[in-house]
């Protein structure tokens, strides 16, 4: 379960996120689109790891481009909320594939 506190920061760092990848989505996926479902922060904030929905193309060599700029993505994410943390939490990049497996269920049930 997790406190108050973790949750606005996960709620922090989900939405610097959104905007960082909205802004650089060329970046890493050329004309497609990269959302960040869910962040889950660790108790002692020391890790967040982020669930990450790509569409449409290759998920897996856009998600090792992902993590090839994680320090570039976290010095970006420091000097968005330096004045809310102390220190910056680890970021894990995983891909969310929860609507994939919905889409699979709703197929199984037709």
């Amino acid at each position: 379960m997790a406190t108050i506190r973790q949750n606005q920061i996960a709620r922090l760092i989900q939405r610097e996120l959104g905007f960082y990848f909205q802004k650089e989505v060329n970046k890493y996926n050329e004309g497609g689109l990269i959302t960040v479902t869910i962040v889950r922060v660790s108790p002692d904030f020391s890790i967040a790891k982020v669930y990450l929905s790509i569409f449409p193309k290759d998920k897996e060599k856009i998600l090792e481009n992902i993590n090839s700029e994680t320090k570039v993505i976290r010095h970006y994410l420091s000097q968005r909320i330096k004045n809310k943390m102390r220190f910056m939490p680890e970021l894990e990049f995983f891909i969310d594939d929860s609507l994939d497996y919905i889409e699979k269920i709703e197929n199984l049930l037709k």
